[in-house]
């Protein structure tokens, strides 16, 4: 697969930008900035960026069936009234642990809000992944994770994938739609030394999977069956963190970039790290479910 044309939509900057989630309801794509405390509401049609400022970091932020949306936040999950930009509590399943922050996060097809968490160490197996339920309980679905990344379902929605990015490897799992649950755990990709870390990722309708690589100035394109890298697509920045697809025809792959941690000379190199990027790949995306919540 030749790389398709690369358009930078939006020369943000971001620090940590993260988590792009269209919503096709309101045409809008929504994305934060981790270490910025902000969610940001992207318009294609108008070009337009909002910005909403938290007072915390902000790991995903995901729409809600209901109207507004539902946030991973450093100490839990909340909601977000768009309209007041008011931030409502639900639950912190980790607030004895200080050290850690919620990261990536997504919905599933029965409207469950699926989101992990990282040690600011970024060394130890001590985070997890939770399901915060549509009845807005909370239950750990892993533990022992480093830090907590992409998530993403086949298209029969039977198999979960799961990135636990210090690894370097994509998990896929069996999943029950009914009731959440996850079994049968293995590795189905492996990032090569060198190609940095698998961060953010996105399924197509193909059930191909678009893995974001830290560090690895891609987003490259796998087969789960098979394990094998298929495609790939070059982006001019480092930091490559996360990928969603959108637009009216969900054919367009948003990216997500960033600056953190790169010296001065390393950005000189890459002055459009932090840019929020589009392409069209070829092939459409899986839909983006809502919180049912």
């Amino acid at each position: 697969m030749s790389n398709p044309p690369l358009e930078l939509v939006l020369d943000a900057k971001a620090t940590l930008g993260e988590g792009p989630c269209w919503d096709q309801r309101s045409g809008l794509l929504y994305w934060v900035d981790i270490k910025e405390n902000a969610v940001h509401a992207y318009d294609p049609h108008q070009g337009t960026n909002r910005t909403v400022h938290l007072d915390q970091m902000v790991g995903a932020a995901v729409a809600r069936e209901s109207g507004g949306l539902v946030l991973a936040l450093q100490h839990g999950f909340h909601l977000l009234d768009m309209t007041t930009e008011q931030l409502t509590f639900l639950a912190d399943p980790e607030k004895e642990l200080t050290d850690n922050r919620f990261n990536d996060g997504k919905c599933d097809a029965a409207g469950r809000f699926w989101a992990g968490t990282l040690s600011f160490e970024e060394k130890e197996p001590v985070a997890a992944l939770y399901c915060l339920e549509t009845d807005g309980t909370v239950r750990q679905a892993l533990d022992g994770v480093i830090v907590s990344n992409g998530l993403g379902w086949s298209p029969d929605g039977r198999t979960m994938y799961y990135v636990d990015s210090m690894t370097r490897k994509v998990s896929a799992f069996d999943f029950e739609v009914e009731t959440g649950r996850l079994s049968g755990r293995r590795t189905i990709v492996t990032i090569p030394e060198g190609g940095g870390f698998p961060d953010g990722m996105a399924v197509d309708e193909e059930g191909m999977l678009w893995v974001a690589q830290w560090d690895g100035w891609q987003v490259s394109r796998w087969n789960p069956s098979t394990g094998e890298q298929i495609g790939a697509i070059r982006v001019p920045a480092a930091r490559v963190t996360s990928c969603a697809f959108g637009g009216p025809n969900n054919d367009e792959l948003y990216i997500t970039t960033a600056r953190t941690g790169l010296s001065e000379e390393s950005l000189a190199g890459q002055p459009l790290a932090g840019g929020l990027f589009r392409v069209k790949p070829g092939v459409a995306g899986l839909p983006t479910y809502r919180y049912g919540g």
